[in-house]
């Protein structure tokens, strides 16, 4: 079966439904038609660890426009059709069923998929590694009062997870190879200070530790470690980072490497195919490097910028987006590159708990983390944009 479209959205996430709106903005009329892995509509990815969890949303809260928005918009769905290949040059998507869907203009907003573990048992059908709304359905049937559980990984949705399960009165244990949770973003005395507090909320975290093999018999696992010998749980979750899912690019041999790369305009080697989300590698204007950019606020804004440049708008994406999360009481926004790695300057209010962090290279600032200071995020971006040279001292007070 073959049907031909005027734009053609592969990819049921953010990226995708955005790109809806910013189409629509330009031309009201094209044929679209999207194709989703999942089986369900669009929805927001962040409340799968946050806030479905503590009761402040419901699941019908999160979807990404209502049957009634796609319908309006004339957009066909193909829930639960993912797409396999790519033929770039007949201008031609096929998914798993055999289905051709031919366009004038392609977005690939495929997202990520969870990095799976090699070691034994990573592949035991009731091990979660947790990323999608059926996860969240599988976990949430799992979790009941006084349930263990061991979650692989300390980085966000490790941390997030270990978070929302223990306020649902899960026991949890946290086991990852780092010395302190989110240690890729946090510098060690922030990390140090919000691990102590999952350890004083009952949370065992078993930092440098490695996990070697899971074994499952009958509703119990066991995790067997490098440092700590066998652990067991009744719940065993791995968050263990993404990978970008590029294979369309990589089978149609469009550019890729670490995801998809696209121009300014999001454009990929292919001038009619676009890329938009978790997946592609674009050129960050502020920070003079390619990026790819796991987050809700990228995702929506850069769907939405391929779309209308799929319709003709012909803009330059130059934005900056920031990312957040909530570990119990403490919750921060950041913006530009966050990573321990570079130089650090604190500026804190109330030590390791209200302040703001400045990450440096070459005395400029390159990234800005908000620790629970609020509606702050354009200051930090119009900081970055400046790229003057600043010392520790000229930082302090400069946001508060």
């Amino acid at each position: 079966m073959k049907g031909r479209y005027r734009y053609v959205i592969a990819g049921g996430g953010l990226a995708g439904a955005s790109a809806i709106k910013g189409i629509r903005e330009h031309d009201s009329e094209g044929s679209i038609v999207l194709l989703g892995a999942e089986a369900h509509r669009p929805y927001d990815r962040p409340p799968l660890s946050k806030k479905l969890w503590l009761g402040k949303k419901k699941v019908e809260d999160i979807f990404i426009g209502s049957p009634e928005f796609y319908e309006k918009n004339r957009v066909e769905l193909m829930l639960g059709k993912k797409a396999v290949s790519l033929d770039a040059r007949a201008r031609e998507l096929r998914d798993e069923e055999g289905r051709v869907y031919g366009y004038e203009k392609l977005l690939i907003a495929t997202g990520c998929q969870p990095r799976k573990l090699d070691i034994p048992g990573a592949d035991l059908r009731d091990v979660c590694y947790f990323r999608t709304l059926d996860d969240y359905f599988f976990l949430r049937e799992k979790v009941f009062d006084g349930a263990s559980a061991i979650i692989i990984g300390g980085g966000f949705i490790g941390s997030e997870l270990a978070a929302v399960l223990s306020v649902n009165k899960v026991s949890v244990t946290m086991v990852f190879p780092s010395a302190y949770l989110c240690n890729r973003v946090l510098p060690e005395a922030l990390g140090q200070s919000v691990q102590r507090g999952f350890i004083d909320r009952g949370i065992r975290v078993l930092a440098n530790t490695t996990p070697m093999a899971f074994e499952q018999k009958e509703k119990k696992f066991s995790v067997l470690t490098k440092e700590r010998g066998a652990l067991e749980c009744d719940i065993l979750i791995v968050g263990a980072g993404v990978s970008p899912s590029a294979g369309l690019a990589e089978g149609a041999l469009l550019k890729t490497g670490d995801g998809i790369e696209v121009n300014s305009r999001l454009q990929t080697s292919d001038a009619d195919v676009y890329s938009a989300g978790d997946v592609a590698s674009f050129p960050y204007r502020e920070l003079g490097e390619r990026k790819r950019v796991e987050h809700w606020d990228n995702a929506m804004s850069q769907g939405k910028l391929a779309g209308e440049n799929m319709a003709g708008a012909d803009k330059e994406y130059d934005y900056m987006p920031y990312f957040f999360s909530d570990l119990f009481d403490f919750g921060y926004e950041a913006v530009g590159e966050v990573s321990s790695r570079l130089d650090v300057v604190s500026d804190w209010q109330v030590e390791n708990k209200k302040g703001v962090l400045y990450y440096l290279k070459e005395n400029r600032v390159r990234g800005v983390m908000l620790c629970n200071v609020w509606d702050r995020v354009e200051d930090a971006r119009a900081l970055i944009r400046k790229k003057e040279i600043v010392t520790a001292d000229g930082l302090k007070g400069r946001i508060r």
